[in-house]
C-alpha cells in the first residue's frame, strides 16, 4: 500500500473521526473522502495495514461503489506494481455491517496467485 501520508489532502480529520478512531491516522491507517470520477459525489474510505494485510473499505452513502470507483480507489491507495483483490468469502464467514461497502485486500507477506495472463 502507498504511504497514506501521500493522500493527506483527502484525509478526513473531522472531530467525529478523531473521536471514533482516537486520532486521524498515520502512514498506515486513516479515513479518507474522495470524489468519484463518475459523478463527483463522495466516496468514503477507511484504510489500514495490520496483521499482515493491507485493507481498504470503500463506501458510498446511497449505493454500492461501481467497478470504476473501486478501480479509482485501488489506483490511489496501492502502488502500480501491487496486486490487490476483492474477496467473496463463504456465507458462514460473511459479516455485513454496511449495505453499501466493498473491500480491497492485499496480503503483505505473500504474493496473490494469479491465473494465466490470457485468462485475465
Amino acid at each position: 500500500m502507498r504511504s497514506l501520508y501521500d493522500l493527506n489532502e483527502f484525509r478526513d480529520t473531522s472531530p467525529d473521526v478523531a473521536m471514533y478512531y482516537n486520532g486521524v491516522g498515520d502512514d498506515k491507517c486513516g479515513c479518507f473522502r474522495i470524489h468519484s470520477l463518475e459523478d463527483k459525489k463522495i466516496i468514503n474510505i477507511v484504510a489500514s495495514s495490520d496483521m499482515g494485510w493491507d485493507h481498504v473499505s470503500v463506501s458510498r452513502i446511497d449505493r454500492v461503489p461501481t467497478w470504476a470507483e473501486m478501480e479509482q480507489v485501488k489506483r490511489m491507495f496501492f502502488k502500480d506494481d501491487e496486486v490487490a483483490m476483492q474477496l467473496h468469502v463463504r456465507p458462514v464467514d460473511h459479516i455485513n455491517v454496511h449495505d453499501f461497502v466493498l473491500h480491497i485486500w492485499r496480503p503483505t507477506f505473500a504474493p496473490i496467485p494469479l491465473p494465466p495472463k490470457e485468462f485475465v
